[in-house]
């Protein structure tokens, strides 16, 4: 019913911008009861020792390596290359199966000799004359990498328990309100990398994504801004950059609420 009068507001030109009101503002509510669930079922943490870092190997291998096809299969079930070494990673954790839910790595540069991945394989797409990372000292950048996000953590219950055939769990064994926070789950690990940048102080994270997913984050506050053409990399994506206390100020209410969550719960870990 609330879609139908929408619709109808929308078309009055009059209405158009009173709808767009009211939806911003339930749609940050909703955001904001989600906030609170998340921290009740989920937990945030930076991979700090061996048995952790094999965790994100092993998610990044079945998503990009056996779900994906973008790596090859590795017999240690472990997606690794040469940048894990000088990044930090980070995981979100089901508190009640003790499952990783996702992960995604920082990958940082301590010399000219440390490029960033977008550097070594994507330099040919970059074209923005200043936000290039030549252009900045080597530790005020790093790059957004390797996010992924198993496809048990991907699904619904109204996609009729697809998650049991690609993911091999029924979905049945998730509350609803556990199952409302899983579209949330890739952008907590946006907002986990934003808390680690500036923290180490981060001026400058670059990333390749798809020009639709760089759309939708920016739908709810992340500005990434488009600095190069579209190339065929893992897909067609193109390489972005944002500058983190961007992202700080231009969040959405009811998603600044689920960054504040997620930077109280990592303070801890971030000057232990």
């Amino acid at each position: 019913m609330l879609k139908q009068l929408f619709k109808r507001m929308d078309r009055n030109p009059l209405l158009k911008n009173v709808s767009k009101a009211i939806q911003n503002r339930l749609a940050n509510r909703e955001v904001g009861r989600i906030a609170t669930h998340f921290k009740q079922y989920f937990h945030t943490t930076i991979a700090v020792t061996d048995e952790t870092r094999n965790r994100s190997f092993n998610i990044r291998h079945d998503v990009y390596c056996r779900e994906l096809n973008f790596e090859p299969v590795r017999k240690d079930s472990l997606e690794k290359d040469e940048f894990d070494s000088h990044s930090i990673h980070c995981l979100v954790q089901h508190k009640q199966s003790n499952q990783f839910a996702g992960t995604v790595r920082m990958v940082m540069s301590n010399s000219k000799l440390q490029k960033l991945p977008i550097e070594q394989f994507c330099d040919h797409a970059l074209e923005h004359e200043y936000l290039h990372p030549k252009n900045f000292s080597r530790d005020e950048i790093c790059e957004i990498s390797r996010l992924a996000v198993p496809a048990k953590f991907r699904k619904r219950k109204s996609d009729n328990f697809a998650g049991a055939e690609t993911g091999g769990i029924d979905q049945s064994v998730f509350s609803d309100k556990e199952l409302r926070c899983f579209p949330f789950i890739a952008i907590s690990l946006y907002f986990m990398a934003a808390t680690v940048t500036q923290q180490r102080g981060i001026n400058h994270i670059f990333v390749m994504m798809e020009p639709r997913l760089a759309r939708s984050l920016r739908f709810v506050g992340i500005p990434f801004t488009q600095i190069g053409k579209v190339t065929d990399y893992h897909g067609k994506r193109a390489p972005y950059h944002i500058d983190p206390k961007v992202l700080f100020e231009t969040l959405s209410p009811g998603f600044r609420k689920l960054m504040d969550v997620i930077g109280d719960e990592m303070k801890e870990q971030l000057t232990s």
